[in-house]
């Protein structure tokens, strides 16, 4: 009883939670970060054997997209990475598209492939949008905006950045991904440390997304969760596959060092706790998928309270 206790109060105790009143906010090492997006690119063969979880992902924001019936010229990727949403880009969904990321070596990692749908490559930081005030036509993020600081921030430039009747797509992750390693990690820690430090990012959830679209000046706003869980031979390739990802922690507080002690504690731990009957672990990552429209003068609105001509009793 007492550890399902520990692992549910675990899965709750590292989420992002945002106050209404604006706010500066310093979460992560921006800074970390675009080294470790840097050191994950520079591998090219191990970094692009590690890019099955964001092209799925990728592919799911590009299906999005493309049931917007609507001819886009310019897209922006916003936080591109190497390229995961454009291997999913066709003609009909774009003309050109726009990749833009925090690293370089990132952004340029995959230059000499071609693809179906012209490129550009910016440099950007997603904290800080260079684009003007209404010229984006479509804006997409993949697996980016979970690092920004100033979430609330950043969705208002973006919905600055579009046209009116522009769409802003988006994917994240969620406040209970991985978090079968986090309680592993914790456990061990408590056993051979005596104390716990942050070792998995910090996310937010669904609703508070849905709070923040709405806040940011979005309409018909939408957000859904889905999860997907990948089978590991044990934490320690999980482990692996995350730095090469460039997904390791880069939250502003943690511990530089994760110990040799703590690590041989917490794979036994994580297969004790969560590990499947065939001997390899889950390492389960929520995804949250976000549209929003910048609102225009044919933005449809809500009919007024009551002014409905059937009953939902009856149609139910």
């Amino acid at each position: 009883m007492l550890k399902r206790l520990f692992l549910q109060q675990q899965r709750n105790i590292q989420r992002r939670c945002y106050a209404t009143t604006p706010q500066s906010f310093y979460v992560f090492d921006r800074h970390a970060k675009r080294l470790q997006k840097d050191r994950a690119a520079s591998n090219v063969e191990e970094s692009r054997t590690v890019d099955y979880l964001k092209d799925e992902i990728a592919a799911r924001v590009a299906d999005r997209l493309l049931d917007i019936k609507k001819d886009f010229d310019t897209v922006v990727d916003l936080g591109s990475g190497s390229g995961h949403i454009i291997k999913h880009a066709t003609k009909d969904m774009m003309k050109k598209l726009i990749m833009c990321d925090m690293s370089e070596k990132a952004l340029f990692r995959d230059k000499d492939v071609a693809y179906e749908v012209p490129v550009e490559r910016l440099q950007v930081d997603e904290e800080n949008l260079p684009f003007p005030e209404n010229s984006l036509e479509a804006v997409v993020s993949s697996l980016s905006l979970n690092w920004v600081n100033d979430l609330p921030g950043t969705l208002i430039q973006i919905k600055n950045s579009l046209k009116p009747d522009g769409v802003f797509i988006g994917a994240m992750f969620g406040g209970d991904t991985l978090f079968e390693l986090r309680t592993s990690l914790q456990l061990a820690e408590l056993e051979r440390q005596n104390g716990i430090s942050p070792r998995v990012s910090p996310m937010t959830d669904s609703s508070d997304m849905s709070r923040l679209l709405t806040r940011a000046g979005f309409a018909l706003t939408t957000v859904d969760v889905d999860e997907i869980q990948v089978n590991y031979p044990s934490a320690f390739e999980l482990m692996e596959d995350l730095k090469a990802m460039g997904e390791s922690n880069a939250v502003a507080s943690r511990q530089h060092v994760l110990t040799r002690d703590t690590l041989i504690a917490a794979a036994p731990i994580y297969k004790e706790l969560h590990g499947n009957p065939d001997g390899t672990i889950p390492a389960t990552f929520q995804v949250i998928y976000l549209i929003g429209w910048k609102p225009s003068e044919n933005t449809p609105l809500p009919k007024k309270r009551g002014s409905a001509n059937a009953s939902l009793k009856d149609v139910l």
